[in-house]
Parts: structure tokens; C-alpha cells; sequence
């Protein structure tokens, strides 16, 4: 895990103060037991979103499905590197998801 992504992914989730980070070794959101966001050993981020958002961000980010371990993350969006350098921007994003994991049932 690349520890510079990691102390952005810190300091992304600490602008919001709904959620907070979990995992030890791979850092994840999860709310009403969804997990809306991670990030994978390349240090890469996902965010999740329902399928119609997902994907016009693809298109609007010129970005593609998130992967982890090699598999696509169903609803996850690959955050475009270029986002890290603008946490604000990226907290609305990771805001957007948590609203909307919490429209879904609970697990």
C-alpha cells in the first residue's frame, strides 16, 4: 500500500465528518453496511455509486471501472489520479456515495 495515498485517503475522510475510515491494511468507508469506497493495493481509489451515476462519472472523468485484486468492484468508480491534488472536490464525490449507500436496505 503506498503510504502517501493512504494519509490523503486520511485527510479525505476526515472532511467528512458522517463516516469515518476503517480497515488496517486496506482503508475503506462503510456505512448501513455498505462499503462505498476503498482503496486498492496500488493505491488507487474507488467510489461507489448507483449504476446510472457510475456511469457518468465514468465518462465525465475519462475514467474506468475500479479494480481490486484484480476483479471489478461492482458501482465502484476509479477515482482519476489527478483528483488527489483537490481533497475538497473529492470529499463531494465521497459524500455523494455515503448518500447514496444510505438509500439502500441495510445489511
Amino acid at each position: 500500500m503506498h503510504e502517501d495515498k493512504v494519509n490523503l485517503y486520511d485527510q479525505l475522510v476526515a472532511k467528512c465528518d458522517r463516516f469515518e475510515r476503517k480497515g488496517k491494511n486496506n482503508p475503506y468507508t462503510s456505512a448501513n453496511g455498505h462499503m462505498f469506497s476503498q482503496m486498492n493495493k496500488e493505491g488507487e481509489l474507488g467510489i461507489r455509486f448507483s449504476k446510472k451515476v457510475q456511469e457518468k462519472y465514468i465518462m465525465e472523468l475519462e475514467t474506468g471501472y475500479f479494480k481490486s485484486y484484480g476483479a471489478i468492484m461492482q458501482g465502484y468508480v476509479l477515482m482519476p489520479e489527478s483528483m488527489w491534488a483537490n481533497l475538497d472536490e473529492l470529499a463531494v464525490y465521497l459524500n455523494e456515495s455515503y448518500d447514496y449507500v444510505m438509500t439502500l436496505d441495510p445489511k
